[in-house]
């Protein structure tokens, strides 16, 4: 600290109606939003700190992150700025303002931190034409949950003064604390840069046999693996825990230095946009591929000559052998938890297990609750995320070390591990379906009429003839949940038709950017024979889909011919 104390100034400003967060605290508008609109992010960023009691506030210690996105380094000094001038006492940022979503969360449970601000737009694409967005995470370390959402929300549309020190300064490159001295404050403002990966790091070491892993990697019969970080957050993350602590060779990390753009490409790990991955492993040369979204919380997998592994059987094989994770194995299991879309193949393995499955709306604050109260040791979603009670946020390096685990454990091949569950428990055929860039208005009235068709007494028990197939209705419904351990009732995730095969057709609107909706169209089919396992997914269930088009009239009410991508 040098020189005369930094001045605290209160700026005026005017509300913005649309910062509604859009689940978890997290709020995501296009770049040019945030950057141009006069006072947008101080707004928000002021709204999260003022839902903050007064008094837990004062003082208190807060995780800053980033995925490394466009706009990061400018938003992160804003958040350090208004921070400081609203009480906060200490912040802890990663190096170079680079922390993955599952690292806050870490670090936010190990110091027993206030909350953390992320600065990410997760999978959406970076640079001044893509998305930027503020998530907000509590002091359990998960998303916030709704209630905390709504507060930032009133705040917001109220709103007409942020407080902020805009001469404050800090070096995000240099390792260390920093103090600052400011006016009318009796205590300096203290901020610690730290390594991204440290932290994060000892934790991986008390849940994994890192030197099974190891000689899975680096032994005579060494699996070579190829993992893609898609220029977002996890490049460090990778090198450092893979290559450095598990000896994995350095060329095995791809595309591992953070880019504001993330190399003009869409960092969202599936086989629309994970094209480079995926065509290295068809090539038959890795036996083992993953890819990760932006700010880490997503992954694909890939087994030799690109063999894919959906999320929903990737989640339900994760819980089959937990038996493989020594923090399993100590803790045990106490129950699973999915979302109402993922599919059930999760189901299947808890049974035969005798735990429990909670079936949640979608957004992982939903899982947080289960987790906190000892009922949920297991979770993930079918949009490619999956973690545990180690953390309360998804956790894609983690997920890719429980399956090097697996493979070290059953000294099995990728496709061998998913061919021996579908076997045991029989293969659920899956699709999502999204249709994105809609008007919000026309998404609300075919949502609307939708509802209205299949929640009508009249429609159980219709039957639909597409070539050879009958589907018989036998239940629908308009998915709400009523959380088990506060009684929270949170009503409309999403329309369910669920077939008498117990096929399933699910509707839901996503609007997650908040400018145009998405709908989101899932189908799922079981089949027991193993006979029937090597069939296409989109042949399995197209079917089910010209169903689902014929009474949602999707294509005739929004102009389109198809989906916009399909997973």
């Amino acid at each position: 600290m040098e020189g005369s104390p930094i001045p605290v100034l209160t700026v005026p400003t005017a509300p913005y109606e649309d910062q509604r967060p859009a689940g978890g605290g997290g709020l995501r508008r296009p770049t040019g939003l945030f950057e141009g609109q006069r006072n947008y992010l101080p707004n928000f960023i002021q709204s999260v700190l003022s839902s903050i009691d007064l008094r837990d506030r004062q003082g208190c210690t807060m995780v800053v992150g980033s995925d490394g996105r466009y706009f990061s380094r400018t938003a992160t000094e804003i958040v350090v700025q208004m921070a400081a001038a609203n009480g906060i006492g200490r912040l802890i940022i990663g190096q170079n303002g680079i922390l993955s979503t599952p690292a806050v969360s870490c670090i936010i449970r190990k110091i027993k931190a206030a909350g953390g601000i992320i600065l990410t737009a997760s999978h959406c694409p970076g640079g001044p034409g893509g998305e930027f967005g503020v998530k907000f995470n509590v002091a359990n370390g998960g998303p916030a949950p709704d209630v905390v959402s709504d507060k930032i929300y009133q705040i917001s549309k109220t709103i007409e003064e942020y407080a902020i020190c805009p001469d404050l300064r800090i070096d995000l490159s240099r390792l260390g604390r920093q103090e600052f001295d400011l006016e009318n404050k009796f205590k300096p403002f203290r901020v610690e840069i730290v390594d991204p990966v440290d932290i994060y790091l000892n934790l991986l070491r008390t849940i994994f046999d890192f030197n099974a892993i190891k000689s899975l990697l680096t032994g005579p019969s060494q699996l070579k693996i190829r993992i893609d970080a898609m220029h977002g957050v996890m490049g460090p993350y990778v090198r450092k825990v893979l290559c450095d602590e598990l000896g994995a060779p350095a060329n095995s990390a791809i595309n591992c230095v953070p880019l504001e753009d993330f190399g003009g490409q869409h960092p969202d790990p599936n086989l629309t946009y994970a094209t480079t991955l995926l065509e290295a492993m068809k090539g038959g040369e890795y036996g083992f591929g993953a890819a990760f979204d932006a700010d880490g919380d997503r992954y694909m997998i890939l087994g030799q000559n690109g063999f894919f592994v959906s999320p929903s059987d990737s989640l339900a094989i994760i819980a089959a052998n937990l038996s493989c994770i020594p923090y399993f194995r100590q803790m045990g299991v106490r129950g699973f938890g999915r979302s109402m879309p993922t599919s059930t193949a999760l189901d299947r393995v808890a049974k035969s297990m005798k735990v429990p499955v909670y079936e949640t709306p979608a957004g992982w604050r939903f899982f947080s609750n289960l987790m906190d109260s000892g009922r949920c040791s297991l979770c993930g979603e079918e949009s490619f995320g999956t973690g545990s009670d180690h953390l309360r946020e998804k956790d894609g390096l983690w997920a890719v070390l429980v399956w090097l685990s697996i493979i070290a454990v059953r000294k099995q091949s990728v496709e061998e591990i998913v061919r021996d569950h579908w076997a045991k428990f029989g293969r659920h055929y899956y699709c999502r379906f999204d249709y994105e860039g809609l008007e919000p208005k026309t998404t609300y009235y075919i949502m609307r009429d939708l509802e209205a068709l299949v929640t009508d007494k009249s429609f159980i028990g219709q039957q639909f003839a597409v070539g050879s197939h009958v589907y018989s209705v036998a239940k629908t419904d308009s998915f709400e949940y009523v959380d088990p351990v506060d009684g929270t009732v949170t009503k409309k995730q999403g329309l369910r038709i669920i077939f008498s095969d117990a096929s399933r057709l699910i509707f839901r609107l996503s609007s997650s950017s908040g400018v145009r909706a998405t709908i989101r169209l899932y189908a799922e089919s079981y089949e027991r024979d193993p006979s029937g396992h090597d069939q296409e997914p989109q042949a399995v269930l197209s079917p089910l889909i010209a169903i689902a088009l014929k009474i949602s009239q999707i294509h005739e009410r929004t102009g389109r011919r198809g989906p916009t991508v399909i997973t």
